[in-house]
Parts: C-alpha cells; structure tokens; sequence
C-alpha cells in the first residue's frame, strides 16, 4: 500500500443530475481527477511518463454509490495505491463529506508501452516510478 493522497471537491451545478444530486458519470471522473493529481504530486504528469516510454490507462473501474451528494456540499476524494504486480496496480479511492462514505472505488491501472512497436501493450512498471507511490 501506498501513502494517501487527498483533493478537495465542492459539487457544483453542473455536477448535478436530473435527480437533483451529483451524476455518477461525474463520481467517476473526480476518481479520475485524484488519481491524476496524485501522480502530478509525485512528479509524473504526462512529461514524465511519456520520458518512460509508457503510461498506465484504465482497465476496470468497480464504484460504489454509497450516498448521494447535493450541489455545494464539500467533499474530500482520497485515492491510494492499495496493490502493485508487475505491469498493473490497484488504486483504492473514498470520496467522504466530513466523516460520512459516499463513495468507495477500485481502479486497475494497466502500465502500456508507448512505444511505436509496442503500443498499448503492458510493460512491467519501472522501479523508480513504484518508489514514487510506496
């Protein structure tokens, strides 16, 4: 397991739903935003992976809607790295309003070659880029 790593959200109008609370679609795309600015806070934004020569994409989202968020509430999106094996890892994400759950997620991340020959094939993740998440 990795160290955590935390981003606020506030839900916003557009966040909002024609149920009057925040879409699913866009719980997904705030998992997404963690983990993104997770790896930025380590040093790997797209420059860098792409200086490795792969980058990690998703293979499977499983979220659970745990309760529903209104627009203006403040949230708290913490991801971390919850497994490693060689060319994959799982990312754990919770989303809580104060001490409340409301949602709960497991990423699996597949690490891909970029390169022309070996596009989108999985690459065993190199030891300094694991370092950065332990």
């Amino acid at each position: 397991m990795s160290a955590r790593f935390t981003l606020p959200i506030t839900a916003t109008a557009t966040d909002i739903d024609e149920l009057g609370h925040v879409s699913n679609v866009v719980y997904l795309r705030w998992v997404n935003e963690v983990a993104v600015a997770h790896s930025v806070a380590l040093g790997f934004g797209h420059p860098e992976y792409f200086a490795l020569g792969g980058v990690f994409i998703v293979r499977r989202h499983e979220l659970d809607y745990l309760a529903p968020v209104q627009q203006g509430e403040v949230l708290e999106a913490t991801t971390w790295v919850e497994s490693w094996r060689q060319a994959s890892c799982i990312r754990a994400t919770e989303i809580r309003r104060g001490d409340q759950l409301v949602l709960r997620g497991a990423t699996t991340w597949a690490f891909v070659s970029l390169a022309p020959s070996q596009l989108g094939r999985p690459q065993r993740i190199p030891e300094q880029l694991r370092a950065k998440f332990v």
